[in-house]
């Protein structure tokens, strides 16, 4: 279902007439190389076009409008091979709508000691070339990346690649359409929020349904279409030997395929990319959606409990940015507060993604003690291991806040025989008190993203380009000064 656009990134390099002809020549088949050499490099998401030497503005104005309409565009690469001036990119800068990275790098590696001349040092000027461009970009107040470093370096290329899969996700986020089945989990704050600033702001559509809407989508699902996924999930999944014979057991879990089936066929409907549930609201179910969720977010769909679209919206967000891997919905639900070993077990009542599984998952039939409903089929599992982010995204009121925690997620050491969940251990950076603390200083929900795919720093750049405040807590975080950095944000972004 993870399906995005045929994006590519258009490349634009700066120059000016004042060299001669064969200087722009040279510009051209020098960017045009870098070009080359990065469409082939592995570890690039997408294509790069180039779209030719600059030197007028308005070839600046034109190729910016250009890319504003052009929808298979998700961004634009500069380059200043020259000295650009930066009075000629103001008018067409002021209407870009697309995301920006400024590649300050140059065609030769290493300075030729015995023939460098002022040929040389008029054709290669990024130097200052690129420092032009930056003042004007600042002065302009534009958000973009700058990445800098030899263009042939791998580590450059990583840098690149991960900027692309962040200004997809920014483009992306204008198709993300979730639907809501229920409100909110009565009484809680945090899942709530403006969703026409939410709209305003990312694009996102947030929709109300009945969850009798739902399950009138269920009732169209044939018994066949329900044996066919449930011979699937025999191939898939481990599962008890209760739950392959008749039974209620088996019942259970034909019973998620059949609320798999209507979910996925009522959002494809509607052109649905995430959707929320609420176990305060399941009239007509026979059982909270478990196993159903879980297989939906493995395919792509974000997804949060209780009402929280906010939640469910960035959970497709991050499946957006790491190409569905290793990323799910959670939620922070107890501590071991052991001071030589402190960590958070994430879980959730049902509904975590595969895509964290470190071992291949048991489907098991369990009581839920809250719902009210029959007891539902899910996915069992540990977590991966590996440096990963806890990503929440809060309303403050006018404005949203996302707040970050980089997290060492480690293999659980003990089972948990009477645990019937999905779940995840992880130690918060600097340590579990400091980030808790952090985190409750910040209003970051008891809702999360998990990903060991994501960086904190394609997170901190998508907020940057969506212009709303982001707080990190990792290694360096200083209670002092993080609280400070609240009440400075405070005046910042109000």
């Amino acid at each position: 279902m993870l399906q995005v656009g045929p994006y590519q990134f258009w490349f634009v390099t700066g120059s000016q007439h004042l060299y001669g002809e064969n200087v722009l020549f040279e510009v051209s088949k020098n960017s045009q190389t870098i070009v080359d050499v990065l469409n082939r490099a592995e570890n690039l998401p997408h294509k790069i076009k180039f779209m030719g030497v600059l030197t007028k503005t308005e070839e600046v104005n034109n190729l910016i409008l250009k890319a504003n309409s052009d929808e298979n565009c998700a961004g634009i690469i500069t380059w200043m091979h020259t000295f650009s001036p930066g009075k000629m990119w103001k008018a067409g800068l002021t209407k870009l709508q697309k995301p920006l990275l400024h590649l300050h790098t140059q065609f030769n590696r290493d300075i030729p000691w015995d023939s460098i001349d002022m040929d040389f040092m008029n054709l290669n000027q990024s130097a200052h070339g690129d420092r032009e461009f930056g003042y004007t970009v600042t002065r302009l107040k534009i958000p973009r990346k700058v990445i800098v470093g030899y263009w042939e370096h791998d580590d450059m290329k990583r840098k690149i690649g991960d900027w692309m899969r962040t200004a997809v996700a920014v483009i992306e986020s204008q198709n993300i359409r979730v639907a809501r089945f229920g409100d909110n989990m009565r009484n809680v704050a945090s899942t709530d929020g403006d969703k026409l600033e939410a709209q305003v702001k990312f694009g996102w559509i947030v929709d109300y349904y009945g969850i009798g809407d739902l399950v009138v989508k269920m009732k169209e699902i044939t018994e066949d279409e329900v044996d066919r996924l449930f011979e699937e999930y025999k191939e898939l999944y481990d599962m008890e030997p209760e739950s392959l014979v008749p039974g209620p057991h088996q019942e259970s879990i034909k019973e998620q395929a059949r609320i798999e089936l209507g979910l996925k066929a009522f959002l494809n409907e509607g052109k649905y990319t995430a959707f929320t549930t609420n176990f305060e609201d399941l009239h007509g179910m026979k059982q909270l959606p478990g196993l159903a969720v879980q297989r939906l977010m493995a395919e792509g769909y974000g997804f949060a409990g209780e009402g929280d679209w906010k939640t469910a919206a960035m959970t497709r967000l991050l499946k957006v940015l790491t190409n569905n891997k290793e990323t799910s919905f959670m939620e922070d639900y107890t501590y071991h507060m052991d001071p030589e070993n402190e960590m958070v077990l994430g879980s959730h009542m049902l509904e975590i993604c595969p895509t964290i599984s470190a071992v291949k998952p048991k489907l098991i039939v369990r009581p839920l003690s809250i719902g009210g409903k029959a007891d539902p089929a899910r996915l069992v599992f540990d977590g991966k291991k590996g440096t990963g982010i806890v990503a929440s995204l809060v309303d403050m009121g006018g404005r949203f806040r996302l707040v970050l925690n980089e997290v060492i997620a480690v293999q659980p050491a003990v089972e948990t025989p009477n645990l019937p969940v999905a779940k995840v251990l992880w130690k918060p950076l600097p340590s579990l008190t400091e980030a808790a603390e952090a985190w409750i200083y910040a209003g970051g929900s008891h809702h999360t993203v998990f990903s060991l795919s994501v960086t904190k720093d394609q997170l901190f750049d998508f907020a940057e380009m969506m212009k709303i405040e982001c707080v990190m807590i990792d290694q360096q975080t200083d209670l002092y000064r993080f609280k400070r950095e609240l009440q400075i944000n405070e005046f910042i972004w109000k």
